[in-house]
């Protein structure tokens, strides 16, 4: 009888530890698994803001969503944020108008190029004259792997009804030239024209590019 127990408890803790390893395989799975254009995007909340509130996706439902993935040190980003043509500011002030809401995403880990606190992000907001609606803080990368966002800048559309419309490059020309924006095709502000219209984005992912994020 004793033998017999003993045998239970452990079949119990070996089949206790295969559920355990296969809940956290499967956890790992879905944490890493790449967002689908056309389908829902992942769902995000609590997330701080530089100004101190705290925001989710669903407090802008029935609004279009953009989602910036940024790193001011980033030759990219300062492309799109550069003087002259100010391209991502231009894009942030239009879309607002429109009443959509505009997102950048800081997701460097401390220490890590990009990183900024919350004095910092406002402060290069101020400085480059930048309008999103919101920026989040993402110091853990947390954000930045449920999209498996993988440059900066690094663009998500979603749609009022919560559809990942677009995701990818912000624009057709693969490189860090400013003379490039006016010839290239903004697949962002593309998307965005289709959503308004009620269409499916004719070009819904294109390989991103830029800097790696710095998780």
């Amino acid at each position: 009888m004793q033998t017999l127990t003993r045998r239970n408890i452990g079949l119990a803790a070996g089949m206790a530890t295969a559920v355990a390893l296969t809940a956290g395989s499967m956890i790992a799975f879905t944490a890493s698994a790449a967002p689908i254009s056309g389908e829902t995007a992942p769902g995000f909340s609590d997330m701080v803001t530089a100004s101190g509130e705290t925001i989710s996706l669903a407090d802008f439902a029935d609004q279009t969503v953009v989602l910036e993935w940024t790193n001011h040190d980033c030759p990219f980003v300062k492309k799109h944020y550069a003087e002259p043509v100010m391209n991502m500011q231009s894009m942030q002030s239009g879309a607002t108008e429109d009443d959509i809401v505009w997102i950048q995403v800081i997701s460097s880990a401390p220490g890590k190029q990009g990183y900024l606190e919350a004095d910092g992000a406002l402060a290069k907001n101020s400085e480059r004259t930048s309008a999103p609606s919101y920026t989040i803080l993402d110091p853990s990368g947390d954000l930045g792997r449920a999209y498996d966002a993988k440059t900066t800048p690094h663009m998500y559309v979603i749609d009022g009804a919560g559809t990942l419309a677009y995701q990818g490059a912000i624009d057709s020309i693969r490189s860090a030239k400013v003379s490039d924006i006016a010839v290239a095709t903004n697949y962002v502000t593309a998307a965005l024209t289709a959503v308004a219209s009620g269409a499916t984005p004719e070009v819904a992912n294109a390989k991103p590019y830029g800097c790696s994020v710095k998780y």
